[in-house]
């Protein structure tokens, strides 16, 4: 009844007549039965979950938040005489300071800045947990439920926002095109031969394919160069002729004349 072992992480209050006389070491330790008694306390860190809470953010919106708490006690004599159940009491408080700084955020602002909000509750506890021989060492985030039609008004406005992106994209790219085309067009225009070249390589990838049957279009400015001069030529022979059937024409007149002459 007088031994008692203090394990490594552990760190022994001792009392003596319901005074502390002294915290204990590791080790093995001596009491006096009746008289003495020795309270082991753990100096590991103690995982703490925090049950899920129906918070309402600053712009009116109802979510069910959980998170976890690590904390761990750091001054043995304060964690047993300032306060009767440290872990209890950690809860019930991590509980309202998650209330109330998830309740100054934007719901945007609790979904993107998670850091923030656990750096503030951190602190927010520490404030009260250092007077119990406590430090809370992490607080983390672990699970956001939001209601279901906030979810697809989320979802809508992300599928907005990608299809934004997409038109954007989109028209620059267009705008590129148009603009190497512009930039092709002018070579070919002062290379004639860079466009007959670009026609057989086409005329390459064509034949690639076993295709039976190609269509392949002329090339257009000398398409266009050659039916004008052959309009050209048809107009002018269309004159000629008209000019040879005239009555009026020089050679009508002379053909007249042999004929009236005796």
């Amino acid at each position: 009844m007088s031994i008692r072992i203090v394990k490594q992480y552990q760190r022994g209050v001792h009392f003596r007549l319901g005074r502390i006389v002294g915290v204990r070491e590791p080790g093995l330790r001596l009491i006096v039965p009746v008289i003495d008694q020795l309270l082991r306390i753990s100096l590991r860190i103690v995982t703490m979950p925090i049950q899920s809470q129906g918070i309402i953010t600053r712009d009116n919106v109802s979510v069910d938040i959980a998170a976890v708490a690590y904390f761990r006690v750091i001054d043995a004599e304060k964690s047993v005489v300032t306060i009767e159940n440290v872990s209890a009491a950690i809860n019930q408080i991590a509980q309202t300071t998650l209330r109330n700084v998830v309740g100054q955020h934007c719901l945007d602002e609790v979904l993107a800045d998670t850091s923030e909000i656990n750096g503030s509750i951190r602190t927010i506890l520490d404030k009260t947990t250092l007077e119990w021989g406590v430090e809370v060492t992490l607080v983390e985030l672990k699970d956001i439920q939001l209601p279901d039609s906030m979810k697809r008004a989320m979802a809508r406005e992300a599928e907005a926002e990608r299809e934004k992106r997409a038109k954007i994209i989109a028209a620059e790219g267009e705008a590129r095109a148009a603009t190497a085309l512009g930039q092709a067009s002018d070579m070919m225009v002062a290379h004639p031969l860079a466009l007959q070249l670009r026609n057989l390589q086409t005329l390459a990838e064509l034949g690639v394919e076993k295709n039976t049957t190609v269509v392949f279009p002329a090339p257009l400015m000398s398409a266009i160069g050659e039916l004008g001069a052959f309009l050209h030529r048809e107009a002018s022979s269309a004159l000629g002729m008209a000019a040879e059937k005239s009555p009026t024409s020089p050679q009508r007149h002379s053909q007249l004349a042999d004929a009236s002459s005796p």
